[in-house]
């Protein structure tokens, strides 16, 4: 998963205007970066103009997709990733962006600014913090922790099984369940394939 550029611009009547873009561009190689840059440029700019005011997309372009959210105000801002890095991520970040962007930066100078003129620093933090979508995001995190938390299980599981114990023999077995428990479960077992572990 990989951020490769997060851009704050301006929807302008015609056209859009770049106020501050960070990139990440070590996957590249020294001779393409350049190129990558202007072309990452120019599509982030292209997407805003077409983008409609107060909307939000995901745009297909090759292996990167373009996540852009242009706010009611005219500020946009888009992020280019690769198809792995999760989108509803890509979105809570320009979210954090923007609002943090429209605190810092007066919007009369939204209109006339760019790079050069804006006062704003911390895109390039932001796009490294969020290279790793697990730490950045607390949603992705406890996902993650969910995700390993059912495979320890399963795999616990499968281990207690290895050993050549079946479930259905240590429900025989078991002095804690009842006459009724174990009629309950044979009876689930056979109605619902569910409940059997394989």
């Amino acid at each position: 998963m990989k951020l490769y550029s997060l851009s704050v611009l301006y929807k302008g009547s015609t056209k859009a205007n770049l106020l501050k873009a960070a990139y990440d561009l070590s996957s590249f190689s020294f001779f393409q970066r350049s190129s990558v840059q202007e072309f990452m440029t120019f599509t982030s700019a292209l997407i805003v103009e077409r983008s409609a005011l107060g909307s939000r997309a995901s745009i297909k372009e090759q292996e990167y997709l373009c996540h852009v959210y242009v706010r009611n105000d005219n500020l946009g801002g888009v992020v280019i990733a690769d198809s792995e890095y999760p989108s509803r991520v890509c979105f809570t970040l320009l979210d954090k962006v923007l609002d943090e962007f429209s605190r810092q930066v007066n919007s009369i100078d939204w209109p006339s600014g760019s790079p050069a003129t804006i006062q704003y620093t911390a895109l390039d933090s932001h796009l490294a913090r969020y290279q790793n979508p697990r730490e950045a995001d607390a949603m992705t995190k406890v996902q993650a922790e969910l995700d390993e938390t059912k495979i320890i299980l399963h795999n616990t599981m499968e281990s207690l099984l290895e050993r050549g114990e079946k479930l259905d023999d240590l429900v025989q077995k078991s002095e804690h369940l009842g006459n009724q428990s174990k009629a309950f479960y044979k009876t689930a077992r056979k109605q619902n394939s569910c409940c059997e572990i394989m």
